[in-house]
């Protein structure tokens, strides 16, 4: 029965599919043709000709869409993933759809029809599979259209697995009970569900309770049993999926990727790479260069401050730490009297710190000191936003003295952060900004670094642990 219905959702997909299509074909047609965004010279071709086409394209783009995984169920699939692989079929179709164009010589057609088409044809399907996967959750949410499933591993992984399945009613998950290597919690209930036997038992169970998905989530020490797992299951035509015990190794953005039909998994990355890198870099690039222009008048009065009310350069260069623990010179306004650390070493700056001069003292109570990082910016050292870069001599005791400090170097330094926009400044806890920093960088995006932007001008410069 439920294939039954699986087949019948992926023919209703199939048919939703082709009508996006069509509507996609026809609006890029009269878009080029009757809106005259851009003048036609050469006459308007006839719409009779651009229909027929379709009658080519709805089994072309069933069948490449089918090939990139597009009809499957995708249960546990992010809506990222497929809304990259619509883009990457529909290119293809295309590209395909403009080859065979030129077997028919007696016809031609517009190549902006087939670029409004590429683009309206992505933004609709996205739309539409959205749309298709709102009703499809509703659906499920209501009970119907369900999958059962068994969970091999008792331990925290897998109640871990069950209670998350729990919260996402709309995956249509139902656990029908666990498996467990121990005979002796054989009838018991673990979270609420059943043990319901032994390893061994896999394969009549999965015939008995007419299970569509088995979820292996052996503990670390138990990988070794994976093989008898298996071998019991046979080739009973059931979904299996493996959760590996790594989580506890897991220390910043960890992900799944596949090489040559091998699957990595990556315990520790970085998010910036790609279009990350250019978006991060360009936001950081235009924000720098028009701060530094609003704030140049700014920045030659407290030039002349800083130089007229204490002997000494105008500028203070000092060693930080930056991306992949590389090293580079922080530039900020003098706010010290020259050599402050000749008698007391490398130490944080405390209240009423007597090596401030006064000018210094009020431009690091309103941050305006750090003006001059924007230039650390366009040189590339730093980003606007992204955890605070520290000095060399102090990372050495922070390293030895709080876990997971030196992945905030996995992200390149900025002049504001999560930490900071949520008060973590000075004299705070260090291990309070390292959680903040780590949080940031999991959890980076584009929409993230703006709000950061925002709290950070909303919030104002002046902080009582700036000194």
């Amino acid at each position: 029965m439920l294939k039954k219905h699986s087949k019948f959702f992926e023919s209703l997909l199939l048919l939703a599919d082709w009508f996006t299509l069509s509507v996609s074909w026809i609006t890029a047609y009269y878009l080029r043709c009757y809106s005259e965004i851009i003048p036609v010279y050469k006459g308007i071709p006839p719409l009779k000709i651009y229909i027929i086409l379709l009658i080519f394209m709805f089994p072309l783009w069933g069948i490449v869409f089918k090939t990139f995984g597009l009809y499957q169920p995708r249960r546990v699939s992010t809506k990222l993933s497929e809304i990259a692989d619509i883009a990457k079929a529909s290119t293809f179709a295309t590209l395909i759809l403009i080859s065979l164009t030129f077997l028919f010589r007696q016809d031609e057609f517009s190549r902006l029809i087939f670029l409004y088409f590429w683009c309206i044809s992505i933004i609709l399907l996205c739309l539409t599979r959205a749309l298709f996967r709102e009703f499809l959750r509703f659906i499920r949410q209501k009970g119907y259209n369900q999958r059962y499933a068994l969970v091999v591993g008792t331990e925290k992984l897998g109640q871990d697995l069950v209670g998350k399945l729990r919260k996402h009613l709309e995956l249509g998950i139902q656990v029908t009970g666990f498996l467990s290597d121990d005979s002796n919690s054989v009838g018991k209930k673990i979270s609420g569900i059943e043990v319901l036997g032994k390893f061994s038992d896999i394969r009549d169970l999965i015939i008995k309770h007419a299970i569509d998905i088995v979820f292996i989530t052996l503990p670390f020490h138990s990988h070794h049993q994976l093989k008898e797992v298996l071998e019991n299951i046979g080739d009973e035509m059931v979904t299996i999926m493996v959760l590996p015990d790594l989580f506890d190794f897991v220390t910043l953005r960890g992900n799944v990727s596949e090489f040559e039909g091998m699957p990595l998994i990556g315990l520790r990355d970085t998010p910036l790479y790609g279009w990350n890198v250019i978006f991060k870099r360009v936001l950081d690039i235009v924000f720098a260069t028009i701060v530094l222009i609003i704030t140049a008048p700014i920045m030659v009065i407290i030039a002349l401050l800083v130089k007229l009310t204490s002997k000494g350069p105008v500028f203070y260069k000092q060693e930080r730490m930056g991306l992949d623990g590389r090293l580079f010179n922080l530039l900020k306004f003098r706010t010290m009297c020259i050599n402050a650390e000749d008698q007391t070493g490398p130490v944080w700056a405390k209240k009423g710190d007597p090596r401030c001069t006064k000018i210094g003292r009020l431009l690091r109570m309103v941050s305006l000191d750090e003006l001059p990082q924007f230039f650390n910016v366009l040189k590339g050292d730093m980003s606007i936003v992204g955890p605070r870069p520290e000095r060399p001599v102090f990372i050495k005791n922070f390293r030895n003295t709080t876990p997971k400090y030196m992945l905030r170097h996995k992200m390149k330094a900025g002049i504001t952060g999560w930490a900071q926009v949520c008060g973590l400044r000075g004299d705070t806890s260090l291990e309070k900004r390292i959680e903040y920093d780590l949080y940031y960088i999991e959890h980076w995006s584009m929409k993230f670094d703006l709000k950061i932007i925002w709290l950070t001008l909303w919030n104002g410069f002046v902080n009582k642990h700036a000194y």
